[in-house]
């Protein structure tokens, strides 16, 4: 299958605590916890993997939390290339209960370097030489400008691989103008990005600054996705409950698969929200169920 590299500009230590209610200001018993090593990048990276693809993640990481997701994505499996930095990978934190409506705490992340950003940048360029797509995805650290994002896809451009990009605010806007093939915000991401009052809108104001195909998540809403030969929508997939963190993250790789198999739009569009429907079904972001992803599709 094909070999992924998947950015994750701010990795974290992804920590799920399972609780019976929520009361703000008390004391709360907790009843299970999770650790996962996390970030948009690395949900999207697991997912690919369980969909048979060959992702390689790319990683600032630092301190010893940073340690401790190298060594956890070793005994998954799956592949990394590490960009050593002198802060402390972040840690974040959901927080769920009988209700399903996860409560999540997620710290800026360390402040990179100039000089690791260029690491890392050059070690995107490296893996890109035998990849088939890039796929950046999560937010940037405290104080990084979003002239990273733009280096990044400029990387792809020189290596001939297209790019696949799911950020938000500066970094959308950025990718937008450096060419970027494929964009997945959500709703509210692109309205915000852009300014807009609708989402047709703000679909043709990102469009404008040079984007390609741009494909909005609506939520319960399902997907819509515009690009040079026409508009495209596919309904979310019902009556799906759970946790949602980490849904959006397996749609966007549901996509990539989908893009990398030169599927239709609508068909990759499926395939995007029935992946991330079977992410809810999960207790933790980065997994997803196989079967009920296939019953999806059946649908």
């Amino acid at each position: 299958m094909a070999r992924v590299v998947v950015v994750t500009p701010n990795p974290a230590v992804d920590v799920t605590y399972g609780v019976a209610d929520q009361t703000p200001g008390e004391s709360h018993r907790v009843d299970s916890v999770e650790r996962r090593p996390g970030g948009k990048g690395i949900n999207v990276a697991r997912a690919l993997a369980a969909l048979g693809h060959d992702p390689v993640n790319v990683l600032p990481l630092g301190g010893g939390s940073g340690a401790w997701i190298a060594a956890e994505l070793a005994a998954l499996g799956l592949a990394a290339s590490v960009t050593p930095i002198t802060g402390l990978t972040r840690t974040c934190v959901a927080v769920t209960d009988r209700h399903g409506h996860p409560t999540v705490y997620n710290e800026p992340g360390p402040v990179v370097a100039p000089a690791e950003w260029r690491t890392l940048l050059a070690d995107t360029a490296r893996l890109l030489a035998d990849a088939e797509m890039l796929v950046v995805s999560g937010s940037l650290p405290r104080g990084t400008d979003a002239t990273v994002i733009t280096d990044l896809v400029a990387v792809a451009r020189a290596a001939d691989v297209p790019v696949l990009l799911d950020v938000s605010g500066a970094s959308l806007t950025a990718a937008a103008r450096a060419g970027a093939d494929v964009l997945k915000p959500n709703a509210h991401e692109l309205l915000e990005a852009t300014g807009a009052s609708d989402l047709d809108a703000a679909i043709a104001a990102i469009r404008a600054l040079g984007a390609g195909l741009v494909v909005v998540s609506r939520g319960t809403d399902g997907l819509v996705a515009v690009d040079d030969h026409g508009h495209y929508s596919v309904p979310a997939v019902a009556g799906v409950a759970g946790n949602p963190t980490g849904a959006g993250d397996a749609a966007t790789a549901g996509l990539a698969a989908a893009l990398l198999d030169h599927a239709p739009i609508t068909e990759a569009l499926r395939q995007a929200a029935a992946l991330g429907a079977a992410a809810v079904l999960r207790p933790v972001a980065g997994e997803v169920d196989l079967d009920a992803f296939h019953s999806f599709l059946q649908r």
